[in-house]
């Protein structure tokens, strides 16, 4: 069976193909549009040109800055916000005059990583993307699980957690709230930490340089992030306990996480024994497209 995933994003919509083992078949990325209706011309075009290449019909599943509400049918909480109010999934349907699947592109990375990625064979996979924002999604059984308000995995808008004298009222997030965990453990957040300390930089790469470089405001910041990452993971081990963590986003790519988190996990996971792995992604930027064709089952 070919599986067409679509990755829609605020700058780009990528489509990838794949065969019924998960060999990339065809690949082809565009700007977005920044408007609905040129929206679904541009995923159907990109659709009805791979099929064309490959001589059959795929199966549709696209992943979204956002979800799809269960109660409206509409999106609702998009960064692209040309998606909000829309019946996404139900207009792209009947422009392919087939169902097409939508799901939150964070969930796409956690079910890409939980069917041939880094979490393969995993029951239960929590999967974590640390970019510009910080989000996350739950896939069982190598599915997404949605929960009943399509939020599952929303961790990054609940407060940090075991939150120290100097992080309350510290930061204000674009949901409405103070002290989320996006405002901490984004890329963004980890850079706004260190030049609230002092330090000089412009992007969450040149912040990783001046820690591989050694310097000491960058090592600073980065121990206070390595243990808000800690507490705020183990809050989700004490909720679901996961078989596995896949971090994926510019920041998992900081070898440095992986060796430590396991020390700081147990002084905040209840008991005090904590050995849920936490690892890197294996499909890095290529994950939630993927995750998105896998939204039509596994092998």
């Amino acid at each position: 069976m070919l599986r067409i995933g679509i990755d829609l994003g605020g700058t780009k919509v990528e489509l990838v193909a794949l065969s019924a083992n998960g060999e990339e078949l065809f690949r082809k990325r565009v700007p977005t549009p920044k408007e609905y209706a040129a929206t679904l011309d541009t995923i159907s075009a990109l659709v009805q040109g791979a099929e064309s290449v490959l001589g059959q019909q795929a199966t549709v599943g696209v992943g979204i800055p956002g979800v799809i509400s269960p109660y409206s049918g509409l999106v609702k909480n998009a960064n692209s916000t040309w998606l909000n109010g829309q019946p996404l999934d139900v207009d792209l349907s009947q422009r392919l005059s087939r169902e097409v699947r939508v799901a939150n592109d964070a969930n796409c990375f956690a079910v890409s990583e939980a069917v041939d990625g880094a979490a393969s064979g995993k029951d239960m996979v929590f999967g974590v993307i640390l970019g510009t924002g910080c989000g996350a999604g739950l896939a069982i059984n190598g599915k997404v699980h949605r929960g009943g308000n399509s939020i599952a995995g929303e961790w990054g808008h609940n407060p940090l957690p075991w939150m120290h004298d100097n992080e309350f009222n510290s930061t204000d997030c674009f949901c409405g709230k103070h002290d989320c965990i996006e405002t901490f453990l984004s890329g963004t957040g980890f850079v706004r930490d260190y030049k609230a300390a002092g330090g000089e930089c412009n992007s969450g790469i040149e912040l990783a340089t001046k820690l591989d470089n050694g310097e000491l405001l960058a090592q600073a910041a980065f121990e206070r992030y390595i243990n808000r990452l800690g507490r705020s993971l183990a809050h989700v081990i004490n909720v679901l306990d996961p078989d596995v963590i896949v971090l994926g986003g510019g920041v998992s790519n900081i070898d440095a996480i992986y060796p430590l988190l396991p020390n700081i996990l147990t002084q905040y996971v209840l008991g005090g024994e904590c050995r849920t792995p936490v690892i890197k992604n294996r499909h890095g930027s290529s994950s939630g497209v993927r995750g998105a064709a896998w939204l039509w089952g596994g092998h």
